[in-house]
C-alpha cells in the first residue's frame, strides 16, 4: 500500500510538472503538437497559420518532407490562441435558405461554403443550365434551409475584397483540366498579342476553350512596340478599341500589356509609368463600356533592379515606374494591380537570406514584393498574374543565366507556391493568383517547363496536391 501511494505521488509530481512545461511554452508564444497519421509539415502550418520554415527551425527539422507519428513538435504562435482542431463532419448548422451570387462566385466556390454539392444546387435550381454560367445577383436556393457557411478558420482574416481570393494557372493548352482542378484553381489565363490588325474574335477560341473546361478565362493582352512607338497616342485608341471588342465577347478578366516597364514590351526611350497610364486609362474606359464585368488589371511590370532605382532607355525598375503611374492617376483606371514573382529560391516566408547578389533587395522576396506593391496602391487589390518557382529536375542543367535556381526540387517548387497562396490567401489584398505555368513543355534559353507544375516523365503533380489542399478541394 506505501508502494502504491509512493508511486501515485510520483505520477502526479510527473503530471504537474508536464503541464507546468507545456503552460509555460504557451505563455512563451508556443504550443506543443503531437504529429497524427497522415499529417505532413505542410498541412500543420496550414492548421497553426505559421510558416514551414518557422516550424521546422524551431524543431531542428532538416528535411521538411520528413517527420513520424508521435513526433512532438514545438510550434510558435507569438502567444495566440491556437486553433481548434477542424470541427465533426456530418453536422449542419441552420443557416440561409438562399444566397445571392457575388461577383467572382462559382457554383463550386458556393457549394463548398454551405456543405453541399455542385448536383444538389443544380438540382435544386432549375434555372441554371450550364452549372459554369453564374451571374453576380443571380438567386440560388440553398438545400434544407441552407447549412451553415464553413467557419473562418483563427487567425485567418476575411478578405474584404469583392470575389475573395481564386486561383488560377497560365495554359498553353488544356491537357490537364483535372489537375487544375484538383488544384483549386478556378481561373486559367492565356496571353494574346495583337498583331495591331486582327478582329477581337482573335480571342475566341481563348475563351471558348477555357470556358468548356469550366474556367474563368483571364486574357493577358499586349501588342506591337514598334507600332505603339510610332505614334503612341493614336496607339493607345487603337489598343482601347480592340479590347473593347474583346470585352464584348464576356471573358471575366483583361490583363492591359505585360512588363511595361522593360524595352521587350515597351519602346526603346519611351518606358515610364505615366505613359502606361495614359494607354490603361484608355483601355479601362473602353472595356467598362462594352462590359463592366470584366476585371481589369494593370498589366504587371517586370520585377527588377536591373536599373538602380531609376529608370533608363531600356526600362524603368518597377518600383519607380509603380510610382509613376500612382502619380499620373493610374489608380482609377484598374479594378486590380497586376505584380509578378518568379525569380524566388526561398520559402515565400522568408524575407531575408538569399545567397546570390543584391540579396537585399525587395524582388528577391515574395513578401518585401507584396509589401512594395501594396503601399503604392493602397486602395486596390493585388492579382499576381505570374508567380512561379523554377525548377530543373527532370529536364537537366538550366540554361546560362538561369543558374541561380540549380538547387530548386520539384518538391520545394509544390511547398513554397502552396505557402505563396497560403500568405496570399490570409492577406485580405490578393484577389486573383495565377501560376506560371501548367504546362509549358519548352525547356530552352527560357526555360518554361521548368515553371510548370505538370512535370515530365509523367510524375505525379505534387504542386497539385499542396494546392488543393490551401484551397480545400485536397
Amino acid at each position: 500500500m506505501r508502494r502504491f501511494i509512493v508511486s501515485l505521488c510520483l505520477l502526479m509530481v510527473l503530471l504537474l510538472t508536464i503541464g507546468t512545461t507545456v503552460l509555460a511554452q504557451q505563455q512563451a508564444g508556443e504550443i506543443t503538437h503531437i504529429v497524427q497519421r497522415g499529417e505532413n509539415l505542410f498541412r500543420i502550418s496550414l492548421r497553426y497559420n505559421v510558416a514551414m520554415a518557422t516550424i521546422a527551425q524551431r524543431n531542428g527539422i532538416s528535411n521538411i518532407n520528413i517527420i513520424y507519428v508521435g513526433q512532438a513538435l514545438y510550434i510558435p504562435t507569438g502567444g495566440t490562441t491556437p486553433p481548434p482542431p477542424p470541427p465533426p463532419t456530418g453536422q449542419p448548422q441552420p443557416g440561409p435558405s438562399s444566397y445571392t451570387v457575388q461577383r467572382g462566385d462559382t457554383l463550386g466556390n458556393i457549394a463548398r461554403r454551405f456543405n453541399t454539392t455542385i448536383q444538389i444546387l443544380i438540382q435544386l435550381n432549375p434555372q441554371i443550365i450550364n452549372p459554369n454560367l453564374i451571374y453576380p445577383g443571380q438567386v440560388i436556393t440553398l438545400p434544407g434551409g441552407g447549412t451553415g457557411p464553413v467557419p473562418t478558420p483563427i487567425g485567418t482574416p476575411t478578405s474584404p475584397i469583392a470575389g475573395g481570393f481564386e486561383l488560377g494557372g497560365h495554359v498553353f493548352s488544356f491537357s490537364y483540366p483535372t489537375q487544375m482542378k484538383g488544384a483549386g484553381m478556378t481561373w486559367a489565363k492565356s496571353q494574346i498579342r495583337w498583331d495591331g490588325s486582327a478582329p477581337a474574335s482573335v480571342v475566341q477560341g481563348a475563351i471558348d476553350a477555357a470556358r468548356s473546361n469550366g474556367f474563368k478565362v483571364l486574357l493577358s493582352i499586349t501588342g506591337n512596340a514598334q507600332q505603339l512607338a510610332a505614334n503612341p497616342t493614336q496607339y493607345y485608341q487603337n489598343f482601347a478599341t480592340f479590347l473593347r471588342g474583346v470585352a464584348a465577347l464576356n471573358p471575366d478578366g483583361i490583363e492591359v500589356w505585360n512588363e511595361p516597364n522593360i524595352d521587350r514590351e515597351w519602346p526603346q526611350g519611351q518606358i515610364n509609368g505615366a505613359n502606361y497610364a495614359q494607354m490603361l486609362s484608355a483601355a479601362y474606359s473602353a472595356i467598362k463600356q462594352a462590359n463592366p464585368n470584366v476585371l481589369v488589371i494593370s498589366g504587371a511590370p517586370s520585377p527588377t533592379g536591373f536599373f538602380g532605382g531609376r529608370c533608363a532607355a531600356g526600362g524603368c525598375d518597377d518600383d519607380i515606374f509603380l510610382r509613376q503611374m500612382a502619380q499620373a492617376g493610374a489608380a482609377n483606371a484598374m479594378d486590380c494591380l497586376g505584380i509578378h514573382y518568379n525569380e524566388g529560391i526561398l520559402s515565400p516566408s522568408a524575407t531575408s537570406g538569399d545567397p546570390r547578389g543584391n540579396g537585399g533587395h525587395y524582388t528577391r522576396y515574395y513578401q518585401t514584393m507584396v509589401n512594395l506593391y501594396a503601399s503604392t496602391f493602397p486602395n486596390k487589390p493585388l492579382c499576381f498574374t505570374e508567380i512561379g518557382y523554377l525548377s530543373p529536375e527532370g529536364y537537366g542543367p538550366l540554361p546560362t543565366g538561369w543558374e541561380w535556381a540549380a538547387n530548386t526540387s520539384a518538391q520545394e517548387q509544390a511547398l513554397w507556391l502552396a505557402e505563396a497562396a497560403t500568405l496570399a490567401k490570409n492577406s485580405r489584398r490578393v484577389r486573383l493568383f495565377i501560376v506560371w505555368n501548367v504546362d509549358s513543355t519548352t525547356y530552352a534559353a527560357d526555360p518554361q517547363a521548368g515553371y510548370a507544375i505538370i512535370r515530365p516523365n509523367n510524375a505525379p503533380c505534387a504542386a497539385c496536391s499542396t494546392l488543393g489542399a490551401v484551397m480545400g478541394v485536397q
